[in-house]
């Protein structure tokens, strides 16, 4: 990014033509001097301040990026191939493996089997291979100036400075994506002020570096965004000949017993019991002609809670179903 230099070093004629990059320096400044009052009233110590906020700049590539956000084209099967691949189940069982004594004390703590921890785990971060390369105090910063959702991201830029201040992680190591999502599951600041937890006791919640800590953070968000350990997340169904498809919301919430009377019955064959337990039908490729269809109960919108979207929690489940 050019910088702008000193006032009497620039013609007038230059600075009517200087591109707003430039003019904008100054605004960041004051920005974050009021970042910098404002975290001082919450607590934050100068010490922590002085140190994060030192020298950052506006990040062109963020702002870019933030602008380009698109809905994606992508068809049902066109995600589902691409996320479950046959590489993502087969790193997911060698995760599941490698980290297996763990992930059954995170089970016996937080309820979630571990399954479920490692499949979230595997679509935020790849296993934790691919965790971002912004820093997230510039990230944040430079999205909270921005403006277009300027006070969204300046809330999450004071959480990140709380957690700095209180010692969980280091300026240099807080890296994430260009929105500020940080670590393996992918915590915005907010979030990760609420349910990171310090699963190996240790007195930091090290979301970055530390599995214990990491995936128990992603046990702890299912298990308080309303996680039922007695239900698994859904199941791939067949559906009966003349089937409504207008049936097939998540807001159409019914019995199990009334899904049997309709004739719905699991990719098996075997039919869906007659249940008082609740559930909806789904088919997300029904725009393109896939009629593949699921029966999803409770547990799936808990996974939405983690990301509200439907293919996004049908992978989820689907990768869960196949690196355990």
């Amino acid at each position: 990014m050019i910088r702008l230099g000193r006032r009497s070093a620039l013609s007038i004629p230059a600075l009517l033509l200087a591109p707003p990059a430039l003019a904008q320096q100054g605004s960041f400044e004051a920005f974050l001097d009021g970042i910098r009052a404002d975290a001082r009233r919450a607590g934050v110590s100068s010490a922590t301040l002085q140190r994060a906020l030192t020298g950052i700049r506006p990040v062109d590539r963020v702002i870019e990026l933030d602008r380009r956000q698109a809905e994606s084209s992508l068809t049902w099967d066109q995600y589902r191939d691409r996320i479950v691949s046959q590489a993502r189940i087969d790193n997911g069982r060698r995760a599941y493996a490698d980290n297996r004594a763990l992930l059954q004390s995170l089970e016996d703590r937080f309820r979630i089997p571990g399954r479920y921890m490692v499949a979230i785990w595997g679509m935020e971060t790849n296993y934790g291979s691919n965790t971002g390369g912004f820093g997230v105090i510039e990230a944040l910063a430079t999205l909270a100036w921005e403006g277009r959702r300027a006070s969204f991201f300046r809330n999450e830029l004071m959480a990140a400075l709380r957690i700095l201040d209180a010692g969980h992680v280091t300026p240099e190591r807080m890296r994430g994506s260009w929105a500020g999502a940080m670590g393996h599951p992918q915590f915005m600041p907010s979030s990760f002020e609420r349910l990171a937890v310090d699963a190996d006791g240790d007195g930091r919640k090290d979301i970055w570096d530390n599995r214990a800590d990491a995936l128990g953070s992603i046990g702890n968000y299912l298990s308080r965004s309303g996680w039922r350990d007695d239900e698994r997340w859904g199941r791939e169904v067949l559906l009966p000949a003349g089937f409504d498809p207008g049936q097939a919301t998540r807001d159409n919430v019914r019995p199990l017993r009334e899904w049997a009377r309709m004739g719905v019955a699991f990719i098996d064959g075997t039919p869906v019991p007659a249940l008082e337990m609740t559930g909806a039908v789904l088919v997300p490729g029904a725009s393109s002609g896939n009629m593949q269809a699921f029966l999803v109960y409770q547990n799936f919108n808990v996974i939405r809670r983690y990301n509200p979207s439907n293919f996004y929690a049908l992978a989820v489940g689907l990768l869960s179903d196949r690196v355990a």
